[in-house]
């Protein structure tokens, strides 16, 4: 088989799985950070959501929020707060007092650099600290509606999984989808597979005989399956 068929055949299976497991999300429960940016699309919130999120179950990234943004909101209000209050108010997410750090840090960038505004581009949310391209694209995509690829770890285990690429990190996965994925699921891989390595495509013995996609994957890596 020529590569053009190769590469052919590639783009089909992407958009047979996708399209099948964006028929599914609606059964699945959405990641906190797209839920927030539902609610209303806020940037400074969708970032700050985004740390909070980094090894923390969605539930406890969910009360943690809430309780810091009744607290404070935006970047002004926030560097009101001392480190050890942002701390308390974020308990017990993964690395509360790192993350506290990190947050009163970033605004005080964001006021003194940016007008209180996040910046809306790759290159000057990397220039934050604490902020990699997993957080910069979700940024873009949910606090911004801008095409990004977020690739956490859900995103590069199924697609290594499924075929799609062949990397050893989320940024190689992330240069790989960008030349392989058609754009308008660029905004949506993200949330999809989140939900879906959630419930379905786990890390260890996935739950192959309920996915909607079990036919089309060669489940790479896949030593035990339920």
């Amino acid at each position: 088989m020529g590569e053009y068929s190769l590469a052919n055949n590639l783009m089909a299976n992407i958009e047979e799985v996708l399209e099948r497991i964006r028929k599914e999300y609606v059964k699945w429960r959405e990641p906190v950070v797209t839920r927030l940016a539902k609610r209303r699309r806020d940037p400074y919130k969708v970032l700050v959501s985004c740390i909070l999120s980094l090894r923390t179950k969605d539930e406890v990234t969910k009360e943690a929020t809430k309780r810091l943004f009744e607290r404070a909101d935006n970047p002004q209000k926030m560097l009101e707060l001392d480190e050890k209050e942002i701390a308390k108010l974020i308990y017990p997410v993964g690395f509360y007092n790192t993350k506290a750090r990190t947050i009163k840090e970033i605004s005080r960038i964001l006021v003194e650099r940016y007008n209180g505004k996040v910046p809306d581009t790759m290159e000057e949310l990397l220039k934050l600290k604490g902020v990699g391209r997993k957080t910069a694209n979700l940024v873009l995509v949910e606090g911004f509606d801008k095409p990004g690829i977020c690739v956490d770890t859900h995103v590069h285990r199924i697609c290594n999984r499924l075929g799609w690429v062949k990397t050893k990190t989320p940024n190689e996965t992330e240069r790989k989808l960008r030349e392989i994925l058609p754009e308008k699921y660029w905004k949506e891989i993200n949330r999809w597979f989140v939900a879906f390595g959630k419930t379905i495509c786990k890390p260890i013995s996935p739950h192959c005989s309920l996915c909607p996609v079990n036919d089309l994957c060669p489940k790479v890596g896949v030593r035990r399956s339920r």
